[in-house]
């Protein structure tokens, strides 16, 4: 049975040991609390040696008892107090290892890093459900008594009280923000106070997550400074990505390519910043990654656009066989072929080599310049490629194979603008911020049209098929038709927005 995939959502408390838990009977209008249960938890969590999990709000661990047991992999999510939870029961994978699935979601932190027992935590938890005017389950209430030894060396036992209130179920956003802040302040009225820990594990063994980035570049940056700020953000959203990436959640794929072409934008942008011995080759490995990623995103898009056009026609089977079926299969291929890239040496050497770019670069001949200065010619010599770009389409017949492959160009090329002036954000130039939106709206449009032209081409290749019948060739004709007036509606809007 593969791993399930949850967002928990909860909120935590520090209290005395003893204290009286309130009646929750009334959080939800017409609600009920349901009967206290009881049990014991002991679970041993797992980290490297130097705790790099933990310092990424990571936590994995193998749990008895509940009714949850099994290895349970929690990590950020970008739900508002939530985390993402991987499962996997006992059955599937064991005791006593690591699972090889959860050991792959968090490779891109722990790299050639071993696994080991970092903590044992024993919870003595009183379990109290609420429910809503229909019964339904809205939310869990624990009352846990934890005792929590660190295994890592000069470790010590510790002991203490707290309260978790979680949320279960599907709720709407907005009633599950209403009823996590009518907890918040029920549970603080009956004496308990916000949660001095971010898990029980930091508690444990001492460690909270770390924050390298620097939240506001100083007024005078350097270079240097603002490459290192927009280089750590976006390897953390890479960091971010890679797990979500691997189990193909919805729109990752897409999202780690760009951070991985902001990466690369940035190195490129920012030539005589970073030594170029040090910057191009992590610059080359990270275009390598983006075609990987490129692949399974592309097969990703071409397949929805194909699911959006059947909808609506009424296709035979052979034709729907080409377009989905075939098309999953060679999504899946992309898929395991970009999993086995993100778990090869040479994609961790190169997240090893992008830390070091980023704690210690070897600074460029502009290294110590201004940074509003550098972020300023950067974004105008972008600017400039662009609009050169736009004044060589005019050389070209309008919807000539020249034409279209210009405006792909142009597209490229506003694209590369946008990362620029997206870097320079941190220093609050509205005229690079102008830029950007410029060429976000060029790329949007452009994009569009791109898209349609690679479908086409695909469409006419499966034309080509003398196996289709006759009525599929029928469909992709009307199908081409469609794609061909999306496009030409991409154009207009891009022309009108110069």
């Amino acid at each position: 049975m593969p791993p399930s995939h949850s967002i928990e959502v909860e909120v935590k408390f520090d209290v005395a040991p003893g204290l009286p838990a309130p009646d929750l009977s009334g959080l939800v209008a017409d609600g009920s609390a349901g009967q206290p249960e009881t049990f014991l938890l002991e679970a041993t969590y797992f980290d490297t040696p130097g705790t790099l999990l933990a310092k990424n709000r990571m936590t994995l661990r193998r749990r008895t008892g509940g009714t949850d047991a099994g290895w349970h992999l929690k990590r950020p999510s970008t739900v508002p107090s939530g985390r993402r939870e991987t499962a996997l029961g006992f059955d599937e994978v064991g005791h006593e290892e690591v699972p090889q699935a959860l050991r792959e979601q968090v490779l891109a932190v722990i790299r050639s890093e071993p696994l080991v027992p970092v903590a044992t935590i024993t919870t003595d938890r009183t379990v109290t459900t609420v429910h809503d005017a229909h019964g339904v389950a809205l939310a869990e209430f624990c009352e846990d008594l934890v005792s929590a030894e660190s295994l890592l060396p000069g470790g010590s036992v510790n002991r203490w009280a707290e309260w978790e209130f979680e949320l279960v179920g599907e709720s709407a956003p907005e009633a599950a923000a209403k009823l996590l802040k009518r907890a918040r302040r029920i549970l603080q009225d009956a004496g308990a106070s916000p949660a001095s820990s971010v898990s029980k594990l930091a508690r444990a063994i001492g460690t909270q997550p770390h924050d390298d980035l620097i939240r506001a570049l100083p007024k005078k940056a350097t270079a240097l400074g603002l490459v290192q700020f927009d280089l750590a953000a976006h390897r953390d959203a890479l960091l971010t990505w890679d797990p979500i990436a691997r189990e193909n959640g919805d729109d990752a794929v897409h999202q780690m390519r760009v951070a991985t072409r902001k990466i690369r934008s940035i190195l490129m942008s920012y030539p005589g910043v970073i030594a170029p011995e040090a910057a191009a080759p992590v610059a080359e490995e990270l275009r390598l990654l983006a075609e990987v990623l490129g692949d399974a995103r592309d097969r990703e898009v071409r397949l929805a656009a194909n699911e959006h056009l059947l909808a609506s026609e009424d296709a035979p089977a052979d034709l729907v066989a080409a377009l989905i079926d075939d098309e999953r299969a060679q999504h899946e291929r992309a898929l395991k072929s970009m999993r086995f890239a993100l778990s090869t040496p040479r994609y961790l050497q190169m997240l090893d080599d992008l830390d070091r770019l980023i704690d210690a670069p070897i600074p460029g001949h502009a290294a110590s310049r201004e940074a509003r200065e550098v972020a300023s010619q950067a974004v105008g010599e972008a600017y400039a490629r662009m609009i050169k770009a736009r004044k060589r389409l005019r050389k070209f017949s309008p919807w000539s194979p020249e034409w279209v492959e210009q405006l792909h160009t142009i597209r490229k090329r506003a694209k590369a603008l946008r990362y620029t002036a997206e870097s320079a954000e941190p220093l609050r130039r509205r005229s690079l911020e102008r830029a950007g939106t410029e060429a976000k709206k060029v790329q949007t449009h452009l994009g569009v049209f791109q898209d349609t032209v690679i479908n086409r081409a695909h469409l006419a290749s499966l034309a080509a098929d003398t196996s289709l019948s006759r009525e599929a060739l029928f469909v992709l004709g009307r199908m081409d038709a469609r794609e061909e007036a999306r496009g030409r509606r991409a154009v207009k809007k891009y022309r009108r927005s110069q």
